[in-house]
């Protein structure tokens, strides 16, 4: 990745492109439990960010960030990747590579303009 001063080169739409050093600095302190963050099936959003809180079996409860809990089979939950991969540009560096993780990363980058 690049530093900031040689993102400078592209002035005023350098924050479009990609974070800065503060936000990717401050996304790597982040908490993060990467045995228990993960996404799940939402019937609304097609996958929600969710915490799982308990496993029995093959079967996993997972507290979505609505608060809302759900039981499912451990194979319909998929990882979560840690924050500082949080709007990446090359996703083929996301340490979990599942459509989840890309759908929400293209949704956090249109959403910030990047």
């Amino acid at each position: 990745m690049s530093s900031d001063s040689e993102m400078a080169v592209f002035g005023e739409a350098a924050s479009f492109l990609r974070k800065s050093e503060k936000e990717r600095i401050e996304a790597q302190s982040k908490p993060f439990d990467a045995k228990n963050s993960c996404f799940v099936i939402h019937p609304k959003r097609v996958y929600a960010r969710g915490l799982i809180t308990a496993r029995e079996g093959d079967k996993v409860t997972v507290k979505n960030d609505e608060g809302a809990s759900v039981t499912v089979k451990e194979d319909q939950v998929c990882p979560q990747n840690p924050p500082k991969f949080d709007k990446i540009e090359d996703m083929a560096m996301l340490t979990h590579l599942n459509e989840p993780s890309v759908l929400y990363n293209l949704a956090d980058r249109y959403a910030a303009w990047m």
